[in-house]
């Protein structure tokens, strides 16, 4: 097996985490028929600029909902308000991001039909601004999302990843649509297809081959493709699909979602892939070469963990985040049954696996308090109320959206830091933030938009740090200019700002 080097020696004796529920000001159901038992998704990003998260959830035939946070201070118990929000319906999923470079983060929301580009303003506040920006909506069935910004713009090249064509007459089967490159252009965006097109249902853009360019991971579902398909990787900036005279050798799996990070402390990134079936975690062997984890790490997560539902697990959304802050990065997979399948479990719920100190995983998602069988789609696991332990939304089908603060004891220290430069891409999305530890070890995270099922947050970068007093952190910007190592002391959140 292959073990992990990034472990804290000092990690502390932490007991198993601990959440209990948040009581909600409304119960937010992802509803609807066939076109939306995928989907689902959930956004966290802070729109009134208090620092504490709000939560948008995609509603499928209901409308969206806005969570606003009005935890009472940080670290307070985590509360939320019903917030005003256009009402738009069909919504699959939504992206945090700052589309227009004027430092407000705005919003791209996938739709079954056009999709949307939500300008931010103040107070939480969202305007259409799709045609203005000239951004192509199209009229199809959008399921994946991710962006990035090329070298020399200054706004962010955005693909969006479609399932099946609802017009091909032969479907569904077998009738996976093409997806859609928007790139800018002297006016708006030119769009581009990517085809072959094998029912996306996660995208993201990452640095995979750290080349200094992200290319761009599809997870597609092959439930529809059903056979042909598989795991996509796009070359930028040629926009060329790899294969195994590249290095990355596709596997065909249902895929649902991606989670992206280093564990090994090479500099690339490993990944977790969800499916039905078996949940990949994939060690990052060179760039674009990846090998799945054996079984006997503990990761796969593929039948329930409790109750006596046999069949195997649908894994959709899946996360990255040291959830004890000893040091180790941990994972979270929102499960549920698409909506009636018979060969897969009915009774699903959640997993949270911790990390080990040898480097295997183990499941504590029922002694944490986060086991919901609930058919579970999109997830956040983030800092909710500035105490930097990660909390944990979900977005569920046919249920009430479900919130969870962390209040495990004995946690471990943490430091939280956010990039902001100047010009288009204010979020430095492309960009590395790196903590160095007392005695030279370097942990470091990318910042994306992208991946998970369908949402994802625009919040500070988190890492755990155990017993750790006080390390260094540096951003790496994007094109590659780095900081200084500056030290900080635990226990925070800090901003740094590219001159």
């Amino acid at each position: 097996m292959r073990a992990l080097v990034l472990i804290l020696a000092a990690a502390p004796a932490a007991a198993d985490p601990q959440f209990r529920p948040v009581p909600l000001p409304t119960d937010h159901v992802y509803s609807g028929g066939w076109e939306h038992f995928v989907g689902g998704g959930l956004a966290a990003f802070d729109c009134d600029g208090d620092a504490m998260p709000e939560l948008l959830a995609a509603g499928g035939e209901a409308p969206m909902t806005l969570l606003r946070n009005v935890t009472p201070s940080v670290g307070g118990d985590l509360a939320f308000a019903a917030g005003d929000f256009p009402e738009i319906t069909g919504a699959t999923g939504a992206y945090p991001l700052d589309i227009d470079g004027d430092g407000t983060l705005d919003l791209f929301v996938l739709r079954v039909g056009a999709n949307m580009a939500l300008k931010g303003g103040p107070d939480c506040a969202f305007t259409d601004a799709t045609a203005d920006w000239g951004i192509d909506g199209a009229d199809r069935w959008s399921t994946a999302f991710s962006a990035t910004w090329e070298a020399g713009q200054d706004r962010p090249t955005l693909a969006v990843g479609n399932y099946v064509d609802r017009d091909d007459p032969d479907g569904p089967f077998q009738a996976c649509d093409g997806n859609q490159l928007l790139r800018p252009a002297a006016q708006g965006y030119d769009s581009t297809p990517l085809t072959p097109g094998f029912c996306a249902l996660s995208m993201l853009f990452s640095d995979a081959a750290r080349r200094g360019v992200q290319d761009l991971r599809v997870s597609n579902d092959r439930h529809y493709y059903v056979r042909g398909g598989t795991e996509q990787m796009w070359q930028f900036p040629e926009v060329r699909l790899l294969g195994p005279e590249d290095g990355f050798d596709p596997v065909s799996i249902w895929g649902m979602g991606i989670a992206s990070t280093d564990l090994t402390g090479d500099g690339l990134p490993e990944v977790v892939l969800t499916s039905m079936g078996d949940q990949l975690l994939q060690f990052a062997r060179a760039p674009y070469a990846y090998d799945s984890a054996p079984y006997e790490t503990g990761a796969t997560a593929h039948r329930p963990h409790v109750g006596d539902d046999g069949r195997p697990s649908t894994g959709w959304h899946s996360a990255f985040g040291d959830a004890d802050n000893d040091g180790r990065e941990d994972i979270f997979i929102a499960k549920g049954n698409v909506d009636q399948m018979p060969g897969n479990a009915m009774h699903d719920p959640n997993s949270l696996l911790m990390q080990q100190a040898d480097g295997t995983f183990r499941e504590v998602s029922d002694i944490a308090g986060v086991a919901s069988d609930a058919r579970g789609r999109g997830a956040v696991f983030d800092d909710l109320n500035g105490d930097g332990l990660r909390d944990l939304a979900v977005v569920n089908r046919r249920a009430p959206l479900e919130v969870w603060q962390n209040v495990t004891t004995g946690s471990g220290q943490w430091i939280a830091v956010e990039a902001r430069q100047a010009g288009g891409n204010t979020r430095a999305v492309g960009g590395f933030v790196a903590l160095r530890l007392p005695g030279g070890t370097v942990r470091e995270k990318e910042i994306t938009v992208g991946g998970g099922h369908a949402g994802g947050s625009a919040l500070p970068v988190h890492f755990g740090l155990g017993d750790v007093q006080r390390a260094e952190v540096r951003v790496t910007w994007p094109g590659g200019t780095a900081t200084d190592w500056t030290p900080i002391d635990a226990g925070q959140s800090i901003t740094i700002r590219r001159p």
